[in-house]
């Protein structure tokens, strides 16, 4: 909670009118709340999984009565305040060399629906590195069923270059074209091996093992160029490759396709060519983990907080997810950078100068200007 005391000042020497300071900025024109405390509620709410009731009851025990209506007014308006740089995420992720895609779901409150929920769905691309987007969609399906939705295929239809995905089928529509060339994930395909493992089939230890080895190679060339990486990959990671595919023929024809192995050397096979694109460029990336760790932070909230209310509350989940995906692949604060953002967003921001509160290059301006400033004079 903030109150500002505006300073008042006229002149004793003449008539002229009083001038007084103006206000200080806030989300919205006249609201309670200061812009640090609500760059927190959106924080702690979509970062650190603690439900609005949750936080009202913290509030309480500070000493302050929020009701449950004013802290979601809150949230509401900065999520529309953060919309625009949403939107540009997505141009960004889309513009991309590299784009990586995975999908999780979103319980939404539907009172048509059978027991009063039905399933959304989040779908979270990431482009190079810093920029992370969220779509929200009313259901799982590849393309949006509702006005404004877009499905992965309706984003796929606006993508060229490398796709980084698991094998759904629901982008093989959209990988036929030659325009658009996938990707797939090591991390699906490892995972099959180990829960043969799991089940107590020793044999998969083998291309467990050298699973082990190519990860062992990729820590080693993480912080590489593209073109060194490739080469290394060609050296050092081909030959195993190959070791696993070579395993996974000879057991194939011998292995029950419903065994936990089966399944495992099923994947493999039948998406080899996707899964070993990682060898011919190194911008590639072995697997699609970097989406799937920011799922880890929509899982755990979506745990606290159950359920969306509605569409427009899934969609407005999606926004702050993009731009705490952005601050998280940036390693920046998001109550810092919320907290400088917001209230220039809410005073208007001319579109070209949109690009520069992206987190990444907020935190690059932010660093070179306090390079700049001159060392604090010692005592």
């Amino acid at each position: 909670m903030r109150i500002d005391h505006r300073e008042k000042l006229a002149c004793t020497s003449c008539e002229g009118e009083f001038v007084r300071a103006p206000v200080g900025d806030k989300v919205v024109s006249g609201g309670r709340l200061g812009t640090r405390l609500v760059s927190t509620l959106l924080v702690d709410k979509y970062d650190d999984g603690l439900p609005l009731h949750r936080q009202k009851q913290r509030f309480e025990r500070m000493g302050l009565s929020l009701p449950i209506s004013t802290l979601a007014d809150q949230v509401t308006w900065a999520s529309d305040l953060l919309r625009p740089l949403w939107r540009l995420a997505v141009l960004e992720v889309l513009a991309a060399k590299v784009m990586h895609l995975d999908g999780t779901g979103l319980p939404v409150l539907d009172r048509d629906a059978p027991g009063g929920k039905r399933l959304g769905a989040l779908w979270g691309y990431v482009g190079d590195k810093n920029v992370a987007a969220y779509l929200y969609a009313s259901t799982g399906k590849k393309c949006g069923q509702k006005p404004g939705e877009l499905g992965p295929e309706d984003m796929l239809a606006n993508c060229t270059g490398f796709t980084v995905a698991d094998a759904s089928g629901l982008f093989d529509a959209s990988f036929r074209r030659d325009d658009l060339i996938e990707c797939g994930c090591n991390m699906y395909g490892r995972r099959y091996f180990a829960k043969a493992l799991d089940a107590g089939d020793a044999r998969a230890a083998l291309p467990l093992a050298a699973y082990k080895k190519l990860y062992k190679i990729e820590a080693k060339i993480r912080d590489l160029g593209d073109d060194a990486r490739r080469d290394i990959r060609q050296a050092e990671s081909k030959p195993v490759w190959d070791e696993i595919c070579a395993w996974c023929d000879t057991y194939k024809p011998h292995e029950p396709p419903s065994s936990k192995l089966g399944e495992a050397i099923r994947y493999l096979t039948n998406h080899r060519v996707a899964l070993g694109r990682f060898l011919e460029d190194g911008a590639i990336p072995i697997d699609n983990g970097i989406v799937e760790r920011l799922h880890v932070r929509a899982a755990l909230t979506r745990k606290n907080f159950l359920f969306a209310g509605s569409d427009a509350g899934g969609e407005r989940a999606a926004i702050v997810y993009t731009i705490l995906g952005c601050c998280r692949l940036s390693s920046v604060n998001p109550v810092d950078y919320l907290a400088d953002v917001l209230p220039r967003l809410a005073r208007r921001v001319r579109l070209r100068d949109l690009s520069s509160l992206m987190p990444a290059r907020w935190a690059a301006a932010r660093a070179a200007t306090t390079a700049q400033e001159p060392p604090a004079p010692q005592t």
